[in-house]
């Protein structure tokens, strides 16, 4: 580990911004308020020459602040830290280097505009930074103008509430990818482009049935702030040529909102492979779908996600990187991920609850059997009380005996074919 004292502080720079990305996602914890300057604003104000600082240690970037001035005044925009580096002073020093450049610019005022308890908020309180109370911050974000809000809802569509991205809990390594491939260039498309990095269009999110592909469909609509539409082939016509007719429709529709988050689950409906027998829609079905997405494309501002359970079983043509930039894997979680997923749903954790034997009962259990054994402990508790008066919370032996009932969605076999399906068609 670097020590303390061989960190210094430097000008930012343009190679930095991957690191810079990496340090304000760390500074962003789980439970924290989305920050009042987004990053393509913090990262254009220290590109444009804005006072920008950065702390490094070696080759390893551990905070950054950065400001921007408005005459006499200037308003801070970030000020994030490494997880690691935390309350060892490091915050404190870029805020004071900060100010400095500040003074020598002619700036008498500095202000800062945080949620309360966010990264960066200690630092400034421990550099004389003063509390403003009674004031209150307005907001407001239009999502949809009248007529897109009348064609969503006769797409079927809605906004998703905020946050649904924050409580995803475990599979963190699907999600870390998910967020740098997809959200990140979708979410900052300028600072994106000034690095040749072409925002996704179309990608696919393929693995075992529950392994939470809708739910990532939904987060990112979330994260985005974009509506979302999910599309159920088997509900659009009956027969070839209604179905390719119906696709074509809601694809003209789509393509009037100004964004749009087009979810399509078990799309093996309508792309399965058209060298094999098909008893679905037909192989008229998965041209038009094979025509349409080009076209979906060339907008700003769409995502097409496509959730299969047997990739394998797409047509290559719909597989090739012309039309889906990524291909990614959401496989069952591992031991961290399901602890994770068992903690989340069973609220804060009691003695009564031995997690670690949960964990270990569950080995074979996807996120949603998880959410189903602990409604189902939670049941048994319930019932307990209304049935026979004795009031105890559910505790390990409700859900140990929950996840004996409980028919797990994984098996053996479902597990090597997906990781042949990994090795065979990831694409990330």
């Amino acid at each position: 580990m670097v020590e303390v004292s061989t960190w210094r502080l430097r000008d930012y720079h343009d190679d930095d911004l991957d690191q810079v990305i990496q340090v304000w996602d760390e500074s962003r914890q789980a439970g924290e308020p989305h920050p009042v300057f987004v990053v393509s604003e913090v990262i254009a104000a220290a590109r444009e020459g804005q006072p920008a600082v950065v702390a490094v240690a070696g080759d390893e970037l551990l905070g950054i602040a950065v400001a921007q001035i408005q005459a006499e005044r200037a308003w801070v925009l970030l000020v994030a830290l490494a997880a690691r580096w935390r309350n060892r002073g490091v915050g404190s020093a870029l805020i004071a280097e900060l100010e400095r450049r500040l003074r020598d610019l002619g700036v008498r005022r500095i202000s800062a505009l945080l949620p309360e308890t966010v990264t960066g908020s200690t630092a400034l309180e421990n550099s004389g930074y003063r509390l403003q109370s009674g004031l209150t911050y307005y907001e407001k974000t239009e999502h949809l103008a009248a007529a897109d809000a009348g064609l969503l809802a006769g797409l079927g569509g809605r906004m998703l509430s905020a946050g649904l991205w924050d409580v995803m809990a475990g599979m963190e390594r699907e999600k870390r990818i998910i967020e740098r491939r997809i959200v990140l260039p979708l979410a900052e498309p300028e600072l994106a482009n000034r690095y040749g990095v072409s925002p996704p269009k179309a990608v696919i999110l393929f693995g075992p049935p529950g392994t939470g592909k809708t739910s990532f469909a939904k987060a990112v609509a979330s994260r985005l702030d974009w509506p979302f539409v999910e599309l159920f082939p088997s509900r659009l016509a009956v027969g070839d040529a209604g179905l390719a007719a119906a696709l074509r429709e809601v694809f003209a529709e789509l393509a009037e909102l100004e964004s749009v988050l087009l979810f399509i689950d078990e799309v093996e409906e309508i792309a399965a492979a058209r060298t094999v027998p098909m008893t679905g829609p037909g192989h008229g079905v998965t041209n038009e779908l094979l025509k349409l997405i080009p076209g979906f494309r060339e907008h700003d501002d769409r995502l097409l996600i496509c959730a299969t359970n047997s990739v394998r079983s797409l047509d290559q043509a719909f597989l090739r990187p012309g039309r889906f930039d990524y291909v990614i894997p959401v496989g069952p979680p591992d031991a961290s991920a399901r602890a994770a997923i068992w903690s989340r749903y069973l609220g804060p954790p009691t003695d009564a609850v031995d997690i670690a034997r949960l964990v270990a009962a569950s080995e074979m259990f996807t996120p949603a059997d998880i959410e189903f054994a602990a409604r189902k402990g939670a049941q048994a508790a319930f019932e307990r009380e209304v049935v026979h008066r004795e009031r105890r919370p559910a505790g390990t032996a409700d859900y140990l005996t929950a996840i004996a009932d409980t028919r797990p969605t994984l098996t053996g076999q479902a597990i090597s074919e997906f990781d042949e399906d990994i090795e065979n068609y990831a694409r990330i």
